[in-house]
């Protein structure tokens, strides 16, 4: 277990890694991270001195043969994003070119850097508390452009001061019982009455924060939106609709579609739009398209939302309804497509629309946005993740016990252990007392070069 009570640099060996994705672009980086780098630097840099805090421009070669022209950016710890001395070499954006750099970098004494290490080692030398560390890795894998902002907040530490905010009212509580133990004859316990008012506050503090926990789901996650019906009343066609792209086939024969295709829009929320087989009854079908209607079944049952869809110019029928009742009490919205062949709209629960003429799809987007911002309408004030979460049921449930007990007037002893059991909860969120396991399964879930 790890307590990181202590602010020092923790030694490690030189790690080095790409920080950019592989592939040809402008610029790639290789960064180098320990006490060896700017030793290994050095050795295959030919330019201007490396001095911390500047800028360098020349020549990274291998025993005379020039690999690239770069720019080498200098860190001196506890300067640097990790705490160490840091390198960053900026060079060409080729697939060979920073493969050729790291191997040479590599060679001349760091090792490959593993999952998230650079963060992990930001983390353990006390560059940025557990909760902003989590946020890199948000930040990096944010499927919309609100969930990105959001996770900036906690890189910024709005997550962390807040749970800072809580532990102080907490230890103010804990100091007042604990001075009294310590010194009975010199300080008198705190009222009952204080101590009630104290952590009622405090557990409003917490609920203020778990009071985000549901819309911070759904920004992270994201919402399932189902498209669902009887084969050919054109599920595939809207499915291309509202992605703007031809991404399912689509013909006149039932039963194209033969398997659940998804792809992610962005709605404020990431929505993962569900293109499922026709349903019908699968004594009529083959073996594949059998298969494809039970995921189509599946996937309406984990949806968030179902678009049901029927033909408008045949009009509900019983095949219609028989779908219909499997997905009528969860949250829909109720289409009628191929609006354009009839001009009946005695439906007033449907949503006429057209995927070949495009009638009633901006209506449609519009309703299918509004119910995602529906989802997430909840304060998203504080961004937290499910761990973060647990920790803060767990600090809570122990405030709870200590209010309770306080209330019966038990002995306040027995109260400063719920106290201390808050506060370690809370320590546990921001990492200031941390498990090897708990701490590898976050940064496992890093790339390699963060």
């Amino acid at each position: 277990m790890y307590n990181l009570d202590m602010n020092i640099i923790q030694e490690f060996d030189t790690i080095a890694a790409i920080a950019t994705p592989l592939g040809t672009g402008g610029v790639g980086v290789i960064r180098i991270s320990g006490n060896e780098s700017f030793d290994i630097a050095e050795k295959i840099f030919k330019g201007k001195p490396l001095e911390a805090g500047k800028i360098s421009h020349g020549w990274i070669e291998d025993n005379g043969t020039k690999i690239d022209e770069v720019i080498v950016l200098s860190f001196k710890n506890p300067n640097s994003y990790t705490g160490e001395d840091v390198i960053e070499i900026q060079c060409h954006g080729g697939v060979n070119v920073v493969r050729n750099i790291l191997d040479l970098v590599l060679k001349n004494g760091a090792r490959m850097a593993e999952r998230g290490e650079f963060t992990k080692r930001a983390f353990l030398n006390k560059k940025m508390d557990l909760s902003q560390a989590e946020a890199v890795a948000d930040l990096i894998h944010a499927k919309t452009q609100n969930f990105a902002i959001q996770s900036a907040k906690n890189l910024s530490g709005v997550l962390y001061r807040k749970v800072n905010e809580i532990r102080g009212k907490i230890f103010n509580s804990l100091s007042l019982i604990i001075a009294a133990i310590d010194f009975p004859e010199d300080v008198n316990e705190p009222s009952y009455d204080l101590l009630i008012s104290q952590f009622e506050e405090t557990v409003k503090e917490v609920d203020s924060v778990l009071a985000c926990a549901k819309s911070s789901d759904i920004l992270r996650q994201g919402i399932k939106v189902a498209i669902v019906g009887k084969p050919n009343v054109g599920k595939s066609s809207l499915f291309n609709k509202l992605l703007n792209a031809k991404r399912a086939i689509v013909t006149d024969i039932a039963g194209t579609t033969r398997d659940v295709l998804k792809e992610t829009l962005d709605m404020d929320v990431a929505v993962t739009l569900i293109d499922t087989a026709g349903i019908r009854n699968t004594d009529d079908v083959g073996q594949v398209e059998g298969i494809g209607i039970e995921f189509s079944k599946q996937s309406a049952e984990e949806a968030d939302l179902i678009l049901f869809v029927y033909d408008a110019k045949s009009g509900l029928n019983k095949e219609d309804e028989e779908i219909y009742n499997l997905i009528k009490d969860k949250k829909h919205l109720i289409i009628a497509n191929k609006c354009d062949l009839t001009d009946d709209r005695t439906d007033k629960n449907a949503i006429y629309i057209s995927t070949l003429t495009n009638e009633g799809l901006d209506d449609l987007r519009e309703k299918i946005k509004n119910i995602v911002c529906d989802f997430s309408a909840e304060e998203t004030e504080f961004i937290t993740n499910k761990r973060q979460t647990d920790c803060l049921i767990k600090c809570r449930d122990s405030l709870t016990k200590a209010l309770d007990a306080a209330k019966s007037q038990e002995l306040q002893d027995l109260i400063s252990i719920d106290l201390k059991s808050a506060l370690l909860f809370l320590n546990e969120l921001t990492g200031e007392v941390i498990t090897d396991e708990i701490l590898n399964n976050i940064f496992d879930h890093f790339c390699i070069g963060k």
